[in-house]
């Protein structure tokens, strides 16, 4: 007996094979053996119907959703690491342009393990290769945790509208750190627009250009553009890394970046 259903895309195929059922010669044997092989061929064909009435007409269970906040949809659209690391003009770098090596991070202002990597591992990164002219750092927004992300990395872009991004980016996450250090969580309020301004003043913004430009969300669309053209290379979680092309991903210590720069040389 053969059996077919469709499940989904794919089709589940029942092959129940045709039951010999043995009987001995043996008078004595016969009336044992034919019960059982009878019980053995009802069990399987039983079986065979059981499995193809629970999937007749359905599909494949939808795997459970990811958690929000913590994954980026996949998208569509990709590109090579070697597309990622052609800069723009928005692409503000830190250190020499004529840098041998590349380092591009993706980050979101209130990423707690981005606060880490700013406290602790990037004053020595550029301390010992943006500084001596080995390497030019270059930041993307991956906004992506929640209102307050996006809201920080539309301030900073108002920013790189006066030149002064390293200066507000360095702000924006000196700040999230001494907040995180009291408790403070992802979207807790901490990046206010009062905050986002106030931070503005102490970097030395035009503040009536930069105030306008985060009350209207004026850079909204390049924020919006960078984290599509960030999925599109792969990144998925902040921070990521692109040493000249290779993935770094995560706060990894000091050490790591080291071998991954020296590396790239």
């Amino acid at each position: 007996m053969e059996e077919k259903k469709q499940l989904g895309a794919e089709e589940i195929e029942i092959n129940v094979g045709e039951i010999d059922v043995a009987v001995a010669p043996q008078k004595g044997r016969r009336d044992m053996f034919l019960p059982i092989s009878i019980l053995i061929a009802a069990v399987l064909i039983g079986g065979a119907i059981v499995f193809a009435t629970l999937y007749k007409g359905g599909s494949a269970p939808a795997a459970p959703a990811a958690a929000a906040g913590n994954v980026v949809a996949a998208t569509s659209t990709t590109v090579s690491a070697a597309q990622a690391m052609t800069l723009g003009p928005r692409d503000a770098i830190l250190g020499s342009a004529n840098a041998p090596v590349t380092l591009i991070e993706y980050g979101d202002y209130q990423c707690p393990y981005c606060g880490e990597f700013f406290s602790q591992t990037e004053p020595e990164i550029i301390q010992n290769y943006v500084n001596t002219g080995k390497v030019k750092f270059v930041f993307r927004d991956f906004a992506f945790l929640g209102p307050e992300s996006t809201a920080a990395s539309e301030a900073a872009q108002c920013a790189e509208d006066q030149n002064k991004l390293w200066a507000y980016h360095n702000a924006l996450y000196a700040a999230k750190v001494v907040d995180a250090q009291k408790g403070g969580q992802e979207d807790d309020g901490f990046f206010s627009t009062a905050e986002l301004l106030k931070l503005g003043q102490q970097v030395g913004l035009s503040m009536s250009t930069f105030t306008s430009c985060v009350k209207n969300n004026t850079d909204a669309g390049i924020v919006a553009q960078e984290k599509s053209a960030a999925t599109a290379a792969g990144i998925n979680s902040t921070p990521s890394f692109l040493i000249n092309g290779t993935m770094v991903a995560g706060a990894e210590p000091y050490s790591t970046f080291q071998q991954a720069l020296d590396s790239a040389q």
